[in-house]
């Protein structure tokens, strides 16, 4: 029933309100994520509108469209999201959105697939967490870039001028990264955080990841998961395990609890920053900040 209302509610809000967008002549654009909004105002700039759909701290595996999304997704000239089902909830909205030939871009079709990690506990889907390799991110700057392009090819120069602007800060911060990785020993580098939203960070930068719940915060985690990588913590002599912004605290403290109780001492090494950036007009506020931010927390954190 409440699919069916979602449904009824896209196309009279789409009939509705087509004579209602804003007339300044710029490009409507809806986003779904923080990482992705900050990406295209960054590529767009004062040039486009750009509606975010989700806050900081916001946790798009669980995230429900609201009668507000509905009517900024019908205004929108290009809707652009994650992908690899990140937004699992609103799915359904934007293949309805599709069949009424709104524009929909999915940034990790950026990607090679063959690039992406694959998770048998994710439904047999890729892990859709690609911000967090910045190589991929730079690719998917490029994608972004084209796309505005095409559909708004009267500001195109503009769009690949702060393009190659971003390429560059992006290529910066990718080296300060690695450098501050460098000075954590190798055998050190054993990340437990919430939920697996890390792997493309621990691919990238040689880092066993190990999370408490599954690819998606849908999946939680059980009485014998927690005492499972309480064993593994305890084993390894992992030092500090970690919070993350958009997952609830009270996982991490459970194995934090289940670690003491066993005799061996871990500490909560800080707060990550996974699923969303930080409070707007924070340094955490920007992909760039929110990264160099979580690199220093774990390597501070671990060391």
């Amino acid at each position: 029933m409440k699919k069916h209302m979602l449904t009824l509610a896209v196309l009279i809000v789409t009939l509705s309100c087509k004579d209602n967008k804003t007339n300044n002549g710029k490009l409507n654009v809806v986003t779904t994520t923080t990482m992705i909004t900050d990406l295209v105002n960054h590529i767009g700039g004062h040039l486009i509108n750009v509606q975010g759909l989700m806050g900081s701290g916001v946790d798009p595996h669980l995230y429900k469209a609201s009668e507000g999304d509905v009517s900024k997704l019908a205004n929108a000239d290009i809707i652009i999201y994650g992908g690899l089902h990140l937004e699992g909830k609103l799915v359904e909205v934007f293949e309805k959105m599709e069949r009424l030939n709104k524009k929909t871009v999915a940034v990790s079709d950026a990607l090679d697939p063959s690039s992406l990690i694959s998770s048998e506990s994710f439904q047999g889907n890729h892990d859709p967490h690609i911000w967090f390799n910045i190589t991929y991110w730079k690719t998917i700057t490029k994608y972004i870039v084209k796309t505005l392009s095409e559909i708004n090819p009267e500001n195109k120069t503009a769009f690949e001028a702060n393009g190659k602007k971003y390429l560059h800060e992006l290529d910066k911060l990718e080296t300060e990264v690695k450098s501050t990785i460098e000075t954590l020993p190798k055998e050190k580098r054993i990340l437990v955080t919430a939920h697996d939203a890390f792997n493309y960070f621990g691919k990238a930068y040689d880092f066993n990841v190990v999370g408490l719940q599954g690819i998606s915060t849908a999946t939680e985690a059980g009485v014998q998961d927690v005492q499972k990588l309480a064993s593994f913590i305890i084993e390894h002599k992992v030092k500090a395990i970690f919070v993350e912004s958009s997952v609830p605290k009270r996982t991490i403290e459970a194995l934090q609890a289940a670690v003491n109780s066993k005799n061996h001492q871990v500490n909560i090494g800080g707060t990550l920053y996974s699923d969303a950036l930080g409070n707007a007009g924070t340094i955490e506020g920007t992909y760039i900040g929110m990264f160099k931010y979580n690199v220093n927390t774990i390597v501070n954190a671990l060391k």
